[in-house]
């Protein structure tokens, strides 16, 4: 069977591969000049420099893991992101570890209180916009310090104006755990995301071709 996959990104390059090794023959076109698509990954003065923001790869399936890692080898970074407000640092994403340096708080029971206590300002009401889902989740305390601003400056508009949706898989741990994510696996491959996805379209049967649009 003769297969066209649009895109030689991470997905193009999965689907591109696994229908070769069943023996189809695929063609893959991409409209920019390189592939992997916005993980594309490229050395400058011995940096792997990510084109298109930075990408950590994690996920809880070991299978998965063990796919990827055919392609390259990676390292065990954890992401941990701290926040500066005016000096003070706070620990991101929020945990016991924010709490505490917010409040002083050192068990889940009281900082769930503190949460409750500052969510009352909201009488109840189902939240409207992001600016009520925040609060409904971390409380004024860190809505103010930690994410109005931010978010703000992110979107370009108030929080107000923005729907309550964009903020409502915002991680919330009642743990001591800076780790952002909570996959088992995760890291970033040691010489770029590139190289991930040349390994996959060098499967016998795959024929690439760029700079060319679909439409």
């Amino acid at each position: 069977m003769k297969i066209l996959v649009v895109g030689a990104g991470l997905f193009g390059a999965v689907v591109a591969r696994e229908r070769a090794l069943a023996g189809d023959s695929v063609t893959v076109i991409e409209k920019r000049p390189h592939i992997a698509g916005n993980i594309y990954t490229e050395p400058v003065a011995g940096i792997q420099v990510h084109r298109y923001g930075a990408h950590i790869f994690h996920t809880k399936s070991q299978r998965i893991w063990n796919y990827v890692q055919q392609f390259a080898e990676f390292n065990r970074y954890t992401n941990e992101p701290i926040a500066n407000y005016h000096g003070k640092i706070y620990n991101l994403p929020f945990n016991m570890n924010t709490f505490y340096e917010m409040w002083g708080v050192t068990t889940p029971a009281q900082a769930q209180a503190k949460i409750a206590e500052q969510r009352q300002i909201l009488a109840g009401k189902t939240p409207r916009n992001l600016e009520e889902q925040a609060i409904s989740l971390v409380g004024t305390d860190i809505y103010q310090t930690l994410i109005k601003d931010y978010t703000a400056k992110q979107w370009g508009r108030a929080p107000k104006e923005l729907p309550a949706f964009i903020i409502r898989r915002l991680p919330v741990r009642f743990t001591y755990d800076n780790n952002y994510f909570d996959d088992p696996y995760q890291g970033i491959p040691i010489g770029g995301y590139t190289q991930i996805v040349e390994g996959m379209l060098a499967q016998p049967g795959i024929t690439v071709a760029l700079n060319t649009d679909f439409f």
